[in-house]
């Protein structure tokens, strides 16, 4: 069994779990950072969008049973790839979007999905969320790992407020 790597950041990490995490062929779903210049960051840290880290998403899966094209298209459909400030009621640097590759053909299949979703028409302003080469990823603290499990109210409501749910359902349903 081979399994990959697939990171992405997409706003708020506890946010970005539980639509990968429910998929066949998925393995794990890890929220951390990624990206920034101070090693092991806290959430305290990061929180502050001083350290250049997004909050991501690592997830492990079986591209026998998944595809990384199909998890890209998920990615795509829990965002707003024309928001550079963050997302929903998340703002700040470590709120941006953005897919981090392994591999060279991780790079261009997102090149090419960007490019593709830019040219639907879906939207009116240009995609934003960068593409750019996966660095180190580091896990987030125990208390924000599957947080739509183990808070599930605190979740919800964290969720209902963000328009998150408002944005998807009018683009994407």
């Amino acid at each position: 069994m081979t399994i990959k790597k697939a990171t992405f950041a997409g706003g708020c990490f506890w946010c970005m779990v539980k639509p990968f995490d429910q998929w066949d062929g998925v393995h794990s779903v890890i929220s951390g950072y990624i990206g920034g210049h101070v090693k092991n960051p806290t959430y305290e840290q990061v929180k502050t969008g001083t350290t250049g880290h997004y909050e991501a998403v690592e997830i492990t899966y079986d591209p026998d049973i998944i595809s990384y094209e199909t998890i890209i298209d998920l990615f795509w459909k829990q965002i707003d790839p024309t928001d550079a400030g963050g997302q929903f009621d998340d703002r700040g640097d470590q709120y941006r979007t953005a897919i981090f590759y392994h591999d060279e053909n991780q790079k261009e299949l997102a090149e090419t999905a960007k490019q593709e979703l830019a040219a639907s028409g879906k939207f009116s302003k240009p995609i934003v969320t960068e593409t750019l080469p996966a660095t180190t990823f580091y896990h987030a603290e125990d208390y924000h790992q599957d947080f739509y499990k183990t808070h599930k109210a605190e979740y919800e409501e964290d969720r209902a407020k963000s328009g998150r749910d408002e944005f998807i359902d009018s683009v994407w349903k």
